[in-house]
């Protein structure tokens, strides 16, 4: 298992779409491998992806305590949550090339099974952003019936949508509600 680190943002990105997959709130929702395996492609993951059932069960327990991060009501809520995780899964830092990539941060050890990778690159990722931006280093998409976590990577206002599709809904959700309640005269 290679698992370069990456940029902060691609591993921030990276871990509101696995949360997302893994969908810690719904626990008796299954969760297929491959699903996870296409997430992990589609953020750069590197070749052979092995990864069992028991690792996804796994990473749900993970991806729960990654949701309460995105979920939490405050830059500080955040930040213990994140110190909570780094505690519980995250050893000393160092530097690794493990499998000849370049030379990058590591907090878990160079052969980490899938979970532990998870906890400690999705953590450090979003406590770097949080330390960066000093705020909260993403949330929950507001829009009606979404909820999918999202990392907020930006430097302006909060984001409150995963997407620019949920607040395009969103928006014309409130303009149809206002033209209800005050129709034309």
């Amino acid at each position: 298992m290679s698992r370069p680190g990456g940029s902060t943002a691609a591993a921030a990105l990276r871990a509101a779409a696995l949360t997302a997959v893994l969908r810690p709130g719904e626990p008796g929702a299954p969760v297929a491998v491959t699903d996870v395996v296409r997430v992990l492609r589609e953020h750069g993951e590197p070749g052979p992806i092995e990864l069992t059932d028991a690792d996804v069960i796994q990473m749900r327990a993970v991806a729960a305590d990654l949701h309460a991060v995105f979920a939490a009501p405050s830059t500080a809520a955040a930040a213990r949550r994140l110190n909570l995780l780094l505690l519980a899964r995250a050893g000393p830092p160092r530097l690794s090339d493990h499998d000849g990539t370049a030379w990058h941060l590591h907090v878990d050890t160079d052969r980490a099974p899938w979970a532990e990778w998870l906890a400690t690159s999705s953590a450090m990722a979003l406590a770097a952003l949080l330390a960066d931006r000093q705020a909260r280093p993403g949330g929950l998409c507001a829009a009606a019936g979404c909820g999918r976590p999202f990392a907020d990577l930006g430097r302006g206002a909060r984001r409150r949508y995963c997407s620019a599709r949920c607040a395009s809904r969103a928006r014309v959700a409130a303009y149809r509600r206002s033209r209800a309640v005050y129709p034309k005269l």
